[in-house]
């Protein structure tokens, strides 16, 4: 498996133990790629970024974060970190966030979040233009298992958020954001729908609006 990463099948789930799938990202460390790690099978997702998937994810970092400041919430926003249970779980989601007294958890310096040391992020996020059922499946279940609060999967095709409540190693569907009180769905998709016509600096202040509406 080690020979050449070309012979590696990418965005599919295969069987590959633990030292497999660390020598295949140490193949990989001058790729753009994404990797995890679940139930004893890795994924590597090699497709390049599309320019409606990078769009939809400053849309969605912008959307998140300008939401926390207006509501005074303690926030850290993280692009495509890797978190690891060692031998365990590995994954990269495109957004994560660590919340109010987690906010700072994490050390400046830190590379690869450890989570036998560090808890889990508040929320993650995927984007998904060419992931879409493996983000509503496999990774799912891999962050139930993580014990993330809250995930939500962006539907690039049709801009819409498919978000979860995460409890108990369960899940269910939110119109709502839990991990913070007041930020609807709909409003983050009428952002996306909007940023297919509008500038992002346009969709910022519309965004700024809306938010601030609520405070009335």
């Amino acid at each position: 498996m080690s020979e050449t990463q070309t012979q590696l099948p990418t965005d599919t789930w295969i069987y590959a133990s633990w030292q497999e799938y660390e020598q295949a990202i140490a193949n990989l460390l001058n790729e753009k790629a994404k990797s995890y790690y679940y139930k004893g099978h890795m994924r590597l997702e090699m497709a390049p970024v599309s320019f409606d998937h990078g769009k939809d994810h400053v849309v969605i970092i912008f959307a998140v974060t300008l939401f926390a400041a207006l509501k005074g919430i303690p926030a850290t926003g993280l692009d495509t970190t890797t978190f690891r249970k060692t031998g365990v779980q590995d994954c990269q989601p495109d957004v994560a966030y660590y919340l109010r007294e987690r906010a700072q958890t994490i050390p400046a310096g830190t590379g690869i979040i450890n989570l036998d040391r560090y808890p889990a992020p508040d929320l993650v996020i995927e984007i998904a233009k060419t992931s879409l059922l493996d983000d509503l499946g496999t990774k799912r279940s891999l962050y139930e298992e993580l014990g993330i609060a809250e995930y939500w999967v962006v539907d690039v095709q049709n801009a819409q958020i498919i978000a979860y409540a995460i409890v108990d190693q369960g899940s269910k569907r939110i119109q709502e954001s839990q991990v913070f009180p007041g930020l609807a769905m709909s409003i983050i998709e009428e952002a996306l729908r909007r940023s297919r016509e509008m500038n992002q600096s346009q969709v910022g202040t519309w965004l700024l609006s809306q938010f601030q509406q609520k405070e009335v």
